[in-house]
Formats: structure tokens, sequence, C-alpha cells
């Protein structure tokens, strides 16, 4: 888990070097740990130039013929040794990378390459997945089980390789301007290269007229791109995107409930074995809920009796309070509790902080408690943390998905099962929210209808100029799938509006303080399975 940066001038030109240190030391919060920078000539006629520190230090800008620059902040996480340093090399030289993030599955792809005759000097991820391009190219993301965004520099191809996760739980952005090719983890990095901060007025409309957060390849600033989850990229003439990976379509009805669930415990428990590999402390939040306290006993029982340490935001006023859900847990466990107290007096103290980390608007100070909880982690001096995020994406455990099902019951003429449902609904949880009504009316309604009434309800009706919503709104809808609507509710909240924006949270709040959030419900095993299910 660290930070990454570069710069890739096409037309040969030097890279600035002082644009290069100023981005990577911008992420310094990600990679606590070290920093390293490399040099490369398009041609390779030139030898690389590796650097710990400060390559403008070593080398005249102006005065030197490299095009290609990459950085990099280290959080180590695995080979705490210098053998686990970035910007690093393939083992014939060709091929250099700078890398954010972890290959869950990086032991067994390390044995399958030996086997191929690869030969490794340290024990990190990032020599595999260097090994993993040279041995199957830019397929090799396909065999990764993991988090991950980097940029991969091949001198064979003279090319740029990058790519980002299946779920997006590493950022990538970049910029291009048709002779340059920027890139960074975090936005704030690229406004050190000239670029003059400027609103995407898209963006900031469909923030006011649907609370939409990194849902697409732009962001809040123009010019600043995202690569999108899923998506590699090409940097040769021009940057080319491509998705290497999709949600299934269509359920699986050959599996019984016995077998589903049988099923899913055997991925669940692998994603979280999995998850514990690591050279450093590994700890937990733990909310109470049924996802982080899953994740916390499935742990608790891999580690064979050690014993892991537990970080959870708590309240005062019992309304709020989830220890009464905690508790139990840290009982069944023999777990180390650690809780943190949101205070409003120190959310207005931490807010410039909070905004200059999250670089885009977020929807509440909800995530407030988030890093309070990441907070007290490193000063407990934990590394890695597992999370249960994901979990009500993946498994349809927000209330709206209710709204969405009973949608699908009445369209099917299923009147008996939605009388039914509907009953039990009341029975375990009173009269359905409004937001059970909005997914319900949300599958008979047409777009344009349904925006308005969204409006009404939210205010943005009122708050948003007529003249601003003429120019600016709203955005086109998607094409309809055919899938239920409650699989196409459980698409676009794990691949649009929805997912993205909480793990954009995730991200910037455990990396602010130098912690790996790891998420085993997005093992993509795990997600394709459940998604697959009927």
């Amino acid at each position: 888990m660290c930070g990454i940066a570069g710069l890739y001038n096409l037309t040969g030109a030097p890279v600035d070097l002082r644009e290069l240190e100023a981005m990577t030391k911008r992420q310094a919060h990600r990679g606590p740990d070290g920093e390293g920078y490399v040099l490369l000539t398009q041609d390779g006629k030139e030898k690389p130039l590796a650097f710990k520190t400060s390559p403008s230090q070593a080398v005249t800008t102006g005065g030197h013929r490299y095009a290609i620059g990459l950085g990099h902040r280290r959080l180590a996480i695995l080979d705490l040794s210098p053998l686990g340093d970035q910007p690093m090399a393939g083992e014939d030289g060709r091929c250099w990378v700078t890398y954010n993030g972890e290959i869950y599955n990086y032991v067994e792809l390390r044995e399958e390459l030996g086997a191929k005759g690869h030969r490794f000097r340290s024990a990190s991820d990032t020599e595999v997945l260097l090994a993993a391009y040279r041995e199957w190219g830019e397929a090799c993301v396909a065999r990764f089980n993991g988090m991950f965004a980097f940029a991969l520099w091949d001198a064979g191809r003279r090319r740029l390789f990058c790519a980002r996760d299946r779920l997006g739980v590493k950022p990538f952005y970049y910029t291009w301007d048709g002779e340059r090719f920027t890139f960074a983890s975090e936005i704030k990095a690229l406004l050190g290269t000239g670029i003059r901060p400027a609103p995407s007025h898209r963006a900031v409309f469909d923030y006011l007229d649907g609370a939409c957060l990194d849902y697409s390849v732009g962001t809040f600033f123009q010019g600043i791109h995202q690569l999108p989850p899923a998506h590699s990229m090409t940097v040769d003439r021009q940057p080319a995107v491509r998705r290497y990976w999709d949600l299934p379509y269509g359920g699986d009805r050959r599996l019984s409930m016995g077998e589903a669930a049988e099923r899913f415990g055997d991925l669940f428990r692998d994603a979280v074995r999995i998850r514990l590999r690591s050279d450093v402390p590994i700890g937990s939040c733990l909310s109470g809920g049924l996802d982080s306290s899953a994740i916390v006993c499935v742990a608790s029982a891999l580690l064979a009796g050690g014993r892991q340490n537990t970080f959870s935001s708590c309240f005062d006023d019992p309304a709020y309070d989830e220890r009464r859900f905690i508790e139990p847990v840290i009982a069944r466990t023999r777990a180390e509790p650690h809780y943190a107290f949101p205070d409003p007096k120190d959310l207005a103290e931490s807010l410039p902080l909070l905004v200059w980390q999250q670089d885009e608007p977020f929807g509440s100070t909800s995530i407030y408690a988030q890093w309070t909880v990441m907070r007290l982690a490193s000063r407990s001096g934990a590394r890695v943390l597992l999370d249960g995020q994901g979990a009500d994406e993946t498994l349809a455990g927000y209330h709206g998905f209710f709204g969405a099902l009973f949608a699908d019951l009445a369209a099917s003429g299923r009147w008996g099962t939605l009388v039914r449902e509907w009953s039990g609904y009341r029975r375990l949880h009173g009269p359905p929210p409004p937001h059970v009504f909005a997914g319900l009316a949300r599958a008979f309604l047409p777009p344009p209808l349904v925006r308005v009434a969204r409006g009404r309800l939210t205010g943005s009706a009122d708050w948003i100029a007529a003249d601003f919503r003429r120019q600016w709104g709203p955005s086109p809808e998607p094409p309809p799938r055919r899938e239920s609507r409650l699989r196409d509710m459980q698409r676009r909240l794990l691949t649009g509006n929805g997912l993205r924006a909480l793990l954009h949270y995730e991200d910037r709040n455990s990396m602010a303080f130098g912690i790996e959030a790891r998420l085993p419900f997005l093992d993509y095993r795990l997600v394709e399975f459940l998604h697959g299910l009927d």
C-alpha cells in the first residue's frame, strides 16, 4: 500500500524532476516508510537512473534525456527489507513498476511462476507482479486477486502499461494533454504539475442533483481523469483504455440454499485467510454489524489463538452506540478492543485536514467516524486493518434493496409472495422508510420522472439555478440491463454511484494515517459467486 506518481513526455522531452519530486512528496502520508524514483528513456539507450531521494539535486533539469520518471512512497507491509523498495525492476531489467496495493494470491502466483523458470530475490508481491507481466503480458491482471493500481514501463515495447483492480479499491488519476501523460494516486499530487485547478461543472451538477460521487471517469477537476475499476491502459502514442473484467450476468439455479451457503463460507474464509498475509501486525475494524463481526470471528479462528486488536467508533448516546453488539464479539474472540469517540469539537479542528485528504467533496460528515478509527489504529501501532466494506452491496444489505425486491415480485405477478414479504418486513422493521418506497417506485417510473421526484424530495430542484441545470444536467442514464431489478440495483451500487464513493473515503481515511485497509467481502471470487446466484 503506497503512493505512486509519474511523468511521461511522449515527445521525448526531459521530464521536470522538481515536478516529479513534488508529486511524490505530496503523497508522503501514503508511504511513510520510504521514497524512490527511477528515470528512463524511451529508446533505452541511457542506463536507468534510480534514486532513494531528491533526483532534482542529482540531475540537472533540462540537461538530461530521460522522458519517463516514476516516483514512489512506500508503506512496507510485505518484505520490509530494501529488496521490497520501489520503483522496482524486473528480473531482466527491461521493465520498471511503481505500484500501490496488495496482490493477496502472490504466494500461489510465485510458486506457479517459479515452476516456469522465473527467479525471485525478494519476498514481495511487487516482484511477483513484474514476473507475471513478463510471463503473461497485459493478461496478468486477470490472474491477480487483490487491490492494485500500478504503472509499468515496458522498455521492449516502449510503452507504459497501467491497471486498476476490479472494484476500484485503489485509485489511479491521470492527465493527458496530447504530449504529456502524468499520473498519481491522489488528485492533489497532479495539481502540482502546472494544472490550473478549475471545477468540472458536470461533476458539480451531478453531485448537487443526485449526490453522485466518484462514479465516472471524470473528477471534480477539469482535465483530471481516473482510470475506471477493472480497466487497464496502454500509453503509447496516446492512452488506450480497455476493460479486462466485468460482473457476470445470469443466475446459477443449480445450487440449493445449503449448497450456496457452504460455498459462500468456503470463499469467505479463504478471502480472509489470504488477507492475513503480512509482515506487520494486522487488526480489524469492528462496528458490531454482521460484516465486520464475521471478519473478526473468522480471522480469530484462522489465527489459531492469536489475539487480534479491534478498532471501533462508539458514542456516549445509547441511540447511536453499538457496543452492545461489539462486546459479544470481543468476548467470543478474546480480541483486544480499542474505542474511538468522535467529538464535535475535534471534528471542527480536523475538518481542514479531512477535506485536504479527501480531495473531492463528500456526502456528509459521517466519514469522520471512520477517520477517528483510522487515527486510533495508527496511534496504537496498527499498519493493516481488515474491514467489512462491500458486504451490503454484494449481499443486498441496504433496506433500499427491499424496494427492488418488492418491485420484482409485483412485476412478475407473484402477489402472494409479495404480501408475505411485505408483512414480514413490517413485522421485523416496522413501516418501510421512504427509500424503500423510492426503490419500488424507481422500477416502474421513467427516469425523467424519477429525477424530478428525487429533486423535490432532496431539495436540489430549489438550490440548483435553472440556467445551470439547463446547461449541465442531467447526465444520460445508462441503458437498462436484462436483469432483475434487485440484481440491477446491486450492479449499480457495485460499479457506479455507491461503493466507489465509499472506497474513496476508505482509501483516503486509511492512507492519511499510513494504514492499509483490506476488504475480504470484495474478493472478486466472492463478488462473482454472489452476483451469479439467482
